[in-house]
């Protein structure tokens, strides 16, 4: 993180009883204000205000945990009420801060910072490891930095910090995993036997899992079928463990039809008309339809969110874990199954005859899935409609973002394939 965001950050910490604008910030650190508030997002993921605000409610959390009176945190982190306190809370986190404790307990919800190879290795000196291993950033192919608070140890290890919430949440899902078989990012205790630290910021050290993403020969090879199958009987195990502890972590739940029904799917209509890719009123009066009356049938639960190719870990022939657990939400579980699916057809440019194997692929998921954990007679007719519903908002989404409409038009084309061959989908299950 550059320094100019660093110090901004520092001094946010140091006035969150007071105002604090971006204009401030950006002055004190010489920039624009649309040039320090570009950095900040780059850097942080968020807004300057959001953060802020963010903040400000974790500190006011953090002192009712200790016992302030809740009135009192409130005012003192400048909101002019508690139940304006409270409602800001609850848009940000989805529970009440009653809750939210209740769930994580007593909190210190300290902000991500900027650490020095330095504090890095004094950090490390809490584990009974050896502590002349390189520490490195982690990146992922396009260059862009994992995260700032995720660095490798050696070849071994992985080193993170992250919000409280989700430290926890990743290890209790980990453990999770573990159960069920995976080799999961599982804590490693430090000398003092805790899961992690808890000094300044929150820090846990696991091992990296073994194995790699399945090469794209693979999954359209000859074997593709069975290694659909791998997919689909690994994610129903994944659900089963997520299912476990479904009770003990607080995360988004989201209504998908009404999601695509009142945002994706208009805005397919528009970009329909714009590009004139030809799809019909029928289809979207069979999804609204067809999908909405089956929607509520659809078993729901904490899903993965984000079951790509990339975030699925083969080693021996076998799945042996998951990785990316950020995006974890309450859906319904025919999410993560499609989602899969359609994470592969999305690689199918430069495949040959893709019409045949594609769908021996998604016919290896939903049987792999059904072998392990059934799918229901709603579930069965509705895998059209969900590969549908994931288009949809990968084509709204995308065509939002200017750096990513290219993506958008191939998702156009990708749903395009899908609604003709709707039949073969069908036939699939």
């Amino acid at each position: 993180m550059n320094s100019p965001i660093r110090l901004g950050l520092e001094y946010i910490e140091a006035n969150l009883r007071t105002d604090i604008s971006a204009t401030e910030l950006a002055s004190a650190a010489g920039y624009s204000v649309w040039h320090y508030y570009e950095m900040f997002r780059r850097m942080t993921g968020m807004p300057v205000a959001r953060y802020i605000l963010k903040r400000r409610l974790d500190r006011a959390l953090a002192d009712i945990s200790s016992g302030m009176p809740s009135i009192d945190a409130a005012l003192l982190y400048g909101f002019d009420t508690y139940s304006g306190f409270y409602r800001a809370f609850v848009k940000m986190y989805g529970c009440s801060p009653k809750k939210y404790l209740s769930i994580y307990g007593k909190t210190k919800t300290e902000a991500k910072t900027m650490f020095t190879e330095q504090q890095l290795r004094e950090i490390l000196t809490n584990w009974d490891i050896s502590q002349d291993l390189p520490i490195r950033d982690i990146y992922i192919t396009d260059g862009t930095k994992v995260s700032p608070g995720v660095w490798s140890v050696g070849s071994e290890y992985i080193l993170k910090t992250d919000e409280r919430d989700k430290i926890l949440r990743n290890l209790r899902i980990n453990k999770a995993l573990a159960d069920q078989g995976f080799a999961a990012a599982a804590p490693i205790t430090t000398k003092s036997g805790a899961d992690y630290v808890d000094d300044e910021h929150i820090i846990v050290l696991s091992r990296g899992i073994p194995g790699n993403p399945l090469e794209k020969s693979d999954r359209f090879g000859e074997n593709r079928e069975r290694f659909g199958e791998k997919y689909g009987a690994a994610i129903a195990k994944l659900h089963i463990a997520l299912a476990s502890i479904e009770g003990d972590v607080e995360v988004d739940e989201v209504n998908l039809f009404r999601h695509v029904a009142e945002w994706a799917l208009p805005e397919v209509r528009r970009q329909n008309e714009q590009w004139k890719l030809g799809l019909s009123d029928e289809f979207f009066s069979d999804y609204s339809d067809a999908f909405g009356e089956l929607f509520p049938q659809l078993p729901k639960q904490l899903i993965h969110r984000d079951p790509n190719p990339s975030n699925i870990l083969f080693h021996g022939g076998e799945v042996s874990g998951f990785v990316d657990f950020d995006l974890a939400e309450r859906n319904i579980r025919l999410w993560d199954v499609c989602y899969c699916a359609t994470g592969i057809l999305s690689e199918w440019r430069g495949v040959d005859n893709i019409n045949e194997l594609w769908f021996d692929v998604l016919r290896g998921i939903l049987r792999g899935y059904d072998s392990v954990s059934p799918l229901t007679s709603a579930e069965r007719q509705a895998v059209y409609y969900v590969i549908c519903s994931i288009q949809q908002i990968c084509i709204a989404y995308f065509e939002s973002v200017p750096k990513y409409r290219e993506l958008a038009k191939s998702n156009r084309e990708m749903l395009m394939f899908i609604v003709q061959n709707k039949g073969r989908i069908c036939a699939a299950i």
